[in-house]
């Protein structure tokens, strides 16, 4: 066998095994990564319409139905406050269809935007206040319930946990 055929076929191996390290090192077999990759940008397009949706509708047809959400205590002024928030969402919604390179800090930055929003939720609770169908105490449970989980979305569909703990491990593991 001559030298450049052997190098040619050993740094073919390599290349494949070098592929097949990756797929051990990640955890997970090929087509389930890919599966997953399809669900998070899925996830994530759907957030970002959601969002998107959501601060239209801030800004238009539902600014005032809003002011449920705006508790009392907040020393802001309601309509600051109502078309800010609905800025912002278009903001994240178009970050997380268009930003894919800083999808891990549009994540962080939306989940952030979840729990800055969790008390306007609780008021809502609180005070009884009735807004967008959400005419029970149970039913105001529950959407307090999903802010959580709007969290979660944020930061899966958007591998900001996994690309910040993964950046940690690394910093750590070089000290």
């Amino acid at each position: 066998m001559n030298s450049g055929r052997s190098f040619a076929l050993l740094t073919k191996a390599a290349s494949v095994t070098a592929l097949l390290r990756e797929d051990v090192r990640m955890g997970q077999p090929v087509p389930y990564r890919r599966a997953s990759c399809a669900a998070r940008s899925i996830a994530r397009v759907a957030l970002g319409a959601f969002l998107g949706f959501a601060g239209l509708s801030h800004l238009t047809f539902a600014h005032k139905t809003f002011y449920a959400q705006v508790p009392h205590w907040l020393p802001l002024n309601a309509d600051f406050v109502i078309v800010a928030s609905g800025v912002v969402e278009i903001l994240l919604g178009v970050g997380l269809i268009a930003l894919r390179r800083w999808g891990a800090t549009v994540g962080w930055v939306t989940a952030l935007f979840f729990v800055v929003v969790f008390p306007g939720n609780v008021s809502q609770f609180l005070t009884h206040t009735d807004a967008f169908g959400l005419n029970s105490d149970v039913a105001r449970g529950i959407r307090l319930l999903f802010q959580p989980v709007l969290v979660v979305w944020a930061l899966w569909c958007t591998r900001a946990w996994t690309v910040t703990v993964g950046r940690t491990r690394r910093h750590h593991a070089q000290m």
